[in-house]
């Protein structure tokens, strides 16, 4: 074989390497109990019956984490997050459109939803917001006029409802906190996966919002949203896998699942300055609080 060959050969084999790689799950990280997934989506990680939901639950509660807040997009998001909720104890559901399908949401949308979220196991409206990435990318994204609209009356859900108001925001700070203020924020306000700028981080954290920190906060490029979480204080900061997507360092690109949540709260710990054992009560504490769940 010439050695350009062999090079080819080299170059194909450490490339199904890294294929292979993201295919597979990352290790379990060292247990650190007391956790709770604030925003996961068991669903889209294979969740789709009791057996699996148990599955996914019992690796999740081997390492710590001890209950999950399972994630709708759309309609049919929305009834699979239910029945996880009612499939297994440590599983509750948070129900909404996604800003990126505002446009589904007509009077039978509003309907169902209302219903649900008078279901004892959903616990918070979400995720709803603002995206403005999908609108420019995306042909099929509902326009930002048509998200707004939509953002209000899930605020407005959330408040006749009583439940925590969780938002998804991508490039549309400033229009996502002018809505906010504008309708009147539920008494509690998640901002999932925070991605913003510190004065982003400081604005939310002076309105008394929560700020909800995914794997992206462990990536080497993420020095600013780092300060963001140093500067979160104790009472006012959340962890979430985001999963299947977001997973921390240094498995980014691999599947993500709730089990992984210590990964991300012991970065959290480091950077804060506190113990990862302290940090998880703190965060376990806060979503508890913020999402009326039991006490395990």
């Amino acid at each position: 074989m010439s050695e350009s060959s062999d090079a080819e050969a080299e170059e194909l084999s450490a490339k199904e390497i890294r294929k292979r790689k993201r295919r597979e799950s990352p290790p379990d990280p060292e247990p650190l109990p007391g956790l709770v997934d604030a925003h996961t989506h068991l669903a889209a990680c294979g969740g789709r019956s009791p057996e699996a939901v148990a599955e996914i639950l019992d690796h999740a509660e081997r390492v710590g984490v001890e209950q999950v807040v399972t994630v709708a997009d759309d309609m049919v998001d929305a009834r699979w997050a239910v029945q996880a909720a009612h499939w297994d104890r440590r599983a509750f559901a948070a129900v909404a459109l996604h800003p990126t399908h505002a446009g589904d949401l007509d009077d039978a949308a509003k309907a169902e939803l209302t219903e649900m979220a008078a279901d004892p196991r959903v616990v918070a409206i979400g995720e709803t917001g603002l995206d403005y990435y999908w609108t420019v990318h995306s042909e099929d994204c509902a326009d930002p006029a048509v998200q707004r609209d939509a953002f209000a009356w899930h605020i407005d859900l959330a408040k006749r409802t009583g439940k925590a108001l969780m938002i998804h925001n991508r490039d549309a700070d400033r229009d996502l906190l002018d809505v906010l203020k504008a309708e009147g924020a539920p008494d509690t306000v998640v901002m999932h996966c925070f991605s913003g700028p510190v004065p982003i981080a400081r604005e939310c954290v002076d309105r008394g919002y929560l700020l909800s920190f995914s794997g992206t906060v462990t990536f080497a490029n993420s020095t600013e949203l780092r300060e963001g979480a140093a500067l979160t204080p104790d009472d006012q900061i959340l962890v979430e896998t985001d999963a299947p997507f977001l997973t921390p360092h240094p498995y980014r690109g691999q599947p993500n699942q709730s089990y992984c949540v210590p990964y991300t709260a012991r970065v959290l710990a480091q950077v804060r300055g506190v113990s990862p054992e302290r940090m998880a009560a703190t965060l376990g504490a806060n979503a508890r609080r913020a999402y009326s769940l039991p006490l395990r």
